[in-house]
């Protein structure tokens, strides 16, 4: 693969992973309510603190990965944040048949996220961020 279509494969992959927590974060805010009800399910303490606390780190850690600004630290913190969701939402070894089925299927490819976001934690975002502007001084495209 030619190294002038890395740029562009980073920032692709910044987009994907990005997309999830933006609307994920955006859709808590829109559904405070269903969201709340549905956290006060799984026994989460302090539901608007948490609720609050989730949308605005899946909002700035999405934002921090889309726009390549801090993106280290946005993925990374994506991650931490991933890991008590994925135990305490996807617990599939509490479930039997389908529904362990599925909550595993939602377990791993949180699992899988957390994979790409620590390749940008590695790898950083790319030179089409706001990152790479930062250190060069030259326009992002």
């Amino acid at each position: 693969m030619p190294d002038s279509t890395l740029p562009a494969l980073a920032l692709a992959g910044r987009v994907l992973l990005a997309a999830i927590f933006l609307m994920a974060g955006a859709g808590k805010f829109a559904n405070y309510a269903g969201t709340a009800e549905m956290m006060a399910k799984h026994g989460m303490p302090a539901v608007p603190f948490f609720l609050v606390s989730a949308a605005l780190v899946e909002l700035a850690g999405g934002l921090a990965v889309l726009v390549g600004y801090k993106a280290r630290f946005g993925a990374l913190a994506l991650v931490l944040f991933l890991i008590p969701v994925s135990i305490i939402f996807h617990n599939f070894w509490a479930f039997e048949g389908k529904e362990a089925q599925e909550q595993m299927q939602n377990f791993m490819k949180n699992v899988a996220i957390m994979g790409g976001l620590l390749m940008v934690v590695a790898q950083g975002p790319g030179e089409w961020s706001l990152d790479a502007r930062k250190k060069t001084d030259i326009p992002v495209v």
